[in-house]
């Protein structure tokens, strides 16, 4: 059996089937997952070992003034019951509260608690620390490169991108 796999698992890395392990969307995932791990390996370190990678999904999406729930889950590609499970957890950790939006006393608006706020100052930190580790593993120039592509690519170019030439 293990050689009728071998031979099985050869055949879909050679053409026709190498797309499958080798495309980008391969490539930025398994980036993605590296980097978030590094990033969350590095909060831990520094003390935040409560938060998961899912509640850096609302944190990402969170304007620093704060962001209605519905507006939440739509960047996040959630649904309005799952966003506010993860926000739920977060007000819990308190990283979030939940407050009335001004424009309409109705509505809820999820901000970031002074907690949060640091919070959120200490994975900044993370972050660089872990692209800094990114660029010494594949080159100052590439990440730069791979930055401006990618939000190229996004349609959301970095306005203090550097300029080709």
């Amino acid at each position: 059996m293990k050689a009728s796999q071998d031979s099985l698992t050869t055949a879909l890395d050679a053409p026709p089937y190498r797309w499958r392990t080798r495309n980008p969307g391969r490539a930025l995932s398994n980036a993605l997952h590296r980097f978030e791990e590094r990033v969350m390996a590095l909060m831990s370190a520094g003390g935040h070992s409560h938060t998961r990678r899912s509640h850096v999904n609302l944190t990402r999406h969170l304007d620093l003034e704060g962001t209605r729930i519905t507006e939440l889950a739509r960047r996040a590609a959630m649904t309005n019951a799952a966003m506010t499970e993860l926000i739920d957890q977060c007000v819990l950790l308190g990283l979030v509260e939940r407050v009335a939006d001004p424009s309409d006393k109705r509505v809820r608006i999820v901000r970031f608690t002074p907690g949060g706020l640091a919070w959120l100052d200490a994975f900044g930190e993370a972050v660089a620390l872990a692209q800094q580790e990114m660029a010494q593993a594949i080159g100052d120039d590439s990440l730069a490169r791979l930055l401006d592509d990618l939000g190229r690519y996004a349609g959301q170019p970095d306005p203090g991108a550097r300029q080709a030439g």
